[in-house]
């Protein structure tokens, strides 16, 4: 359900990960133990999500 709902492609099937990215398979598989929750609908974007849709290096920026 996630992969068609997100807004800029940016979820993938675990045999579909493009090269370069398959580290964040091992990130969110540890992630999801720490609580974060299952989104089980779709809901509106966050305030800044056009401001962040297209900038890289992302990963820097996460918060544990």
């Amino acid at each position: 359900m996630c992969i068609p709902e997100c807004p800029v492609n940016a979820i993938y099937a675990e045999e579909d990960v493009p090269e370069g990215q398959e580290h964040m398979t091992k990130l969110n598989a540890e992630l999801s133990l720490i609580g974060w929750p299952s989104i089980t609908k779709r809901k509106a974007p966050m305030a800044d999500a056009e401001a962040w849709k297209d900038k890289t290096g992302k990963l820097a920026e996460l918060k544990r």
